[in-house]
């Protein structure tokens, strides 16, 4: 069977490799495109993202004990505690859909439950305050408000439908007297939870994107963002050398190497393929052109808002860029219902998103969370169209 699936992708590629058109002018600005799109990527993301947050998840993988995970987000946890503290997670998060795959991939493998993990999967990219604080100011206070109550709430609703489908076993008594293990037993319970966020703070800093505009309290954050990432650093180093034993700080980099092979080479083949289709964002160099976006999603019908669901769920955002692209698509007629769909939908999922959950929690659980995600986004959308 494995020599058949061999013979076959061996033939699939032939026959590509053999008709592709690549004298065509559209087909090479894609594929170039789609290599810009990742060049874009690693420059803005892996290293002042994506690194930070391998760092956490290591973190949390190595020093979070399995007992505490369960007991705050597994199948017989607090729900009110786990889906308040899952749903607003995004809100100290600024990350894109894919800086919180590795945060989602620690949690989820030290025990937390489908529910609460997957309602953090959601939220911690689509509840970004910069990003809610943007979409009112520049689509709208409407627009805006929309789509920080619709977030939150699809954080819990998806959350406690995926708990509901996908039930999880309560965990026994005697595997939880097993997995307290050693983490953390060499500082204190503060100590932890200082480290933790000196870990938060650092992705905070680094990924701080800059406001449009250059006045106020953000701006003074953006402008000041490298000095305290540096600080940040340092404080780590110390922490680093004053409480943790070496073994411990070896196991921590080597968890972090586990996530970051496991997931960086499913994103930058899921950002490829985004970048060929789709292009990056007011280019319109992909394959597709946004002309025809555009087209699908104006007025207030289920079909725009389902077209524009899909598409944003597809796409890949990087953080603050889906208002902008907003604005553009709003500006050649898309409907109001559509855009919020879109803005439900797009943040938290993408391609290279989905390929990377695939590997953590299989493809069935996968595909019912991006269902779910959709089906939610349309319906909202389409009811707001009616109201605006």
């Amino acid at each position: 069977m494995r020599d058949r699936t061999k013979l076959l992708l061996f033939i699939v590629v032939f026959v590509v490799l053999y008709f592709v058109p690549l004298d065509r002018i559209h087909l090479q600005r894609a594929i170039l495109e789609a290599f810009f799109m990742l060049q874009d990527y690693a420059r803005e993301h892996v290293l002042f993202c994506l690194i930070p947050a391998f760092f956490i998840a290591g973190a949390i993988s190595i020093f979070v004990s399995r007992e505490a995970v369960i007991k705050y987000f597994g199948a017989r946890a607090n729900k009110i505690l786990a889906y308040s503290v899952a749903s607003v997670s995004g809100t100290i998060l600024a990350v894109c859909s894919c800086t919180v795959l590795p945060m989602f991939a620690g949690i989820y493998t030290r025990g937390a439950g489908i529910g609460p993990a997957t309602a953090f999967l959601y939220s911690g990219p689509a509840i970004n305050i910069l990003a809610i604080i943007l979409t009112a100011r520049v689509l709208g206070p409407e627009l805006g408000i929309a789509r920080a109550v619709g977030a939150i709430a699809f954080s819990v609703i998806i959350g406690l439908l995926m708990s509901f489908i996908y039930k999880d076993k309560p965990v026994a008594d005697s595997d939880l007297m097993t997995s307290e293990a050693d983490a953390g037993k060499s500082r204190s319970l503060a100590q932890n939870g200082l480290y933790f966020l000196v870990l938060v703070l650092i992705l905070i800093f680094a990924a701080w994107a800059k406001p449009k505009e250059a006045v106020g309290f953000w701006n003074a954050v953006y402008s000041m963002h490298w000095y305290l990432t540096g600080a940040t650093l340092i404080v780590l180093l110390l922490m680093l050398f004053s409480w943790f034993k070496k073994n411990e700080i070896s196991d921590w980099i080597f968890s972090t190497w586990t996530f970051a092979k496991q997931i960086l080479p499913l994103l930058f083949a899921g950002v490829l393929i985004a970048g060929f289709l789709l292009g990056r964002p007011n280019t319109d160099a992909g394959i597709i052109p946004s002309k025809y976006v555009a087209m699908l999603v104006g007025g207030n019908s289920l079909f725009a808002n389902f077209f524009a669901s899909i598409a944003g769920a597809f796409m890949y955002f990087a953080t603050l860029t889906e208002v902008p692209i907003l604005q553009g698509l709003l500006g050649s007629g898309m409907g109001k219902g559509p855009a919020l769909a879109l803005l439900l939908a797009g943040p938290a999922l993408s391609l290279p998103n989905m390929l990377v959950i695939r590997s953590i929690m299989g493809t069935k659980k996968t595909a019912t969370f991006v269902a779910l995600v959709v089906v939610l986004s349309t319906i909202v959308g389409w009811f707001y169209g009616f109201l605006f």
